[in-house]
């Protein structure tokens, strides 16, 4: 019995969900990435187009930066930022409404991802000026990871102190020996 040899399925990549298809529709480039583990749609976004498609977003009704921060792929690879935008008004007024249905209790959230090479200073617009909230969180990963945020009205560690060495999230950052803190006294 001759069988014909089966040809291997490609795995398929992500559905564009509903905010991957707006970004579409009005002419946003962007990278489709998986869902997170909660099902929350994540899209890729270049760094030079990232405060364009927030402001796009904002004016869409994702009004909330939920959080934003960033982690390290590992030695030689990629600095990821990350943003998890919601539209809380939206959410809000749902809320007011009364109707407890899954579909109307859904929150509309998306997070987007900007990766950068960590050669020389990775940096990035700062969104400062579309979510205040965005001042420490881009801060703190400015003082952990060294992502520079251009046009952040306060661009100084917050954790470390001003003349520490280094990056102290970085897969490949090397603790020093000693460190000599100032008399603060």
């Amino acid at each position: 019995m001759s069988e014909t040899p089966s040809t291997p399925t490609v795995p398929a990549g992500p559905e564009p969900g509903p905010i991957s298809r707006w970004l579409n529709k009005q002419g946003f480039e962007h990278q489709l990435l998986d869902p997170d583990h909660l099902g929350v749609e994540v899209i890729g976004v270049e760094s030079m187009f990232l405060q364009v498609i927030v402001a796009a977003l904002k004016a869409d009704g994702f009004d909330y930066l939920q959080c934003q921060g960033g982690y390290d792929e590992g030695p030689g690879q990629q600095l990821v930022c990350f943003y998890h935008l919601v539209a809380m008004a939206e959410m809000v007024a749902k809320m007011g409404v009364g109707d407890s249905s899954s579909e109307a209790a859904k929150v509309r959230e998306v997070r987007l991802k900007v990766f950068l090479s960590r050669e020389d200073t990775p940096s990035l617009p700062s969104i400062y000026g579309l979510f205040r909230g965005a001042d420490w969180q881009e801060r703190e990963t400015f003082d952990m990871f060294g992502i520079n945020f251009e046009g952040h009205p306060h661009p100084k560690r917050l954790l470390m102190p001003e003349d520490w060495k280094g990056w102290p999230l970085r897969k490949d950052y090397v603790q020093p020996d000693f460190y000599e803190m100032q008399d603060a006294y």
